[in-house]
């Protein structure tokens, strides 16, 4: 199928972006993120995750803590052309920790809104300097919406639109209404033209569904778990539900940024 007329074709990293003079659109991007501590088990995941059609790789943060640069180098050494996250929700020596994952192999860093400005500057001069695109996390923010703008006025290539791990239990504990990143979604995309990104607390069914809200990369954790009977299937395993997730995501075609 051709481009419309007058479109043409914008190529990030491991992403692929349509214009038509309307506004770009991208297309959709499943990354699976490897929140494990084994190698082994991250590259026995990894291979069976692209096999099924997954795009991007992420090494997680605690794959990050217990292994760090060896995971990243394993990782590119057996999918050279995959793009690769790693997740190190950088709070301080923004240039020093992006130089090293992106000597190991990484395509992608991760940066956290919360740090001070100047990490965050050096962090993106980084990414220009080794070629690796920045992502900036908005987790903890006060308000949610104006740290994606701030993070996109910083630099960042991406957002990423986050309610952390420690945050929905403790609310949940108290009793209080859990956040989902789904709240604010559409006005985090809204306020942004870079691609965005929802983590935190979604079931398979609500990631699957987020480019409904304008956000074309889909984040899955690993270990997978399919808590939603639409992806379970006849032979039961693990990776043919994996296809069906990532056939679901890929179908939803053009997804319009900015």
């Amino acid at each position: 199928m051709g481009l419309p007329r007058g479109a043409y074709l914008l190529y990030d990293e491991g992403l692929r972006r349509i214009s038509t003079g309307k506004g770009p659109t991208v297309q959709p991007v499943v990354q699976i993120s490897l929140d494990i501590v084994d190698v082994d088990e991250a590259i026995g995941t990894a291979r069976m995750a692209l096999r099924a059609g997954v795009d991007w790789l992420e090494v997680g943060t605690p794959l990050i803590i217990a292994a760090g640069m060896t995971a990243v180098r394993e990782l590119r050494a057996r999918h050279p052309d995959t793009p690769i996250v790693a997740d190190l929700k950088t709070m301080d020596g923004g240039w020093l920790e992006a130089e090293i994952m992106a000597k190991a192999g990484a395509t992608h860093i991760v940066v956290m809104a919360r740090a001070h400005e100047e990490t965050i500057r050096c962090a993106v001069q980084a990414g220009k300097d080794m070629g690796v695109k920045v992502m900036g996390d908005n987790l903890a923010m006060p308000d949610m919406v104006a740290g994606a703008k701030y993070l996109e006025d910083m630099g960042c290539d991406y957002v990423v639109h986050h309610i952390g791990y420690d945050e929905r239990r403790g609310i949940a504990a108290r009793g209080e209404p859990i956040p989902n990143p789904l709240d604010q979604l559409r006005l985090v995309v809204d306020a942004v033209a870079v691609p965005v990104q929802a983590v935190g607390g979604l079931s398979i069914e609500q990631a699957v569904r987020t480019p409904e809200y304008g956000a074309p990369l889909v984040v899955l954790g690993a270990p997978l778990t399919i808590d939603a009977d639409s992806f379970k299937t006849a032979a039961g395993d693990l990776e043919s539900s994996l296809r069906l997730i990532c056939e679901k995501v890929h179908a939803y075609g053009d997804v319009p940024v900015g």
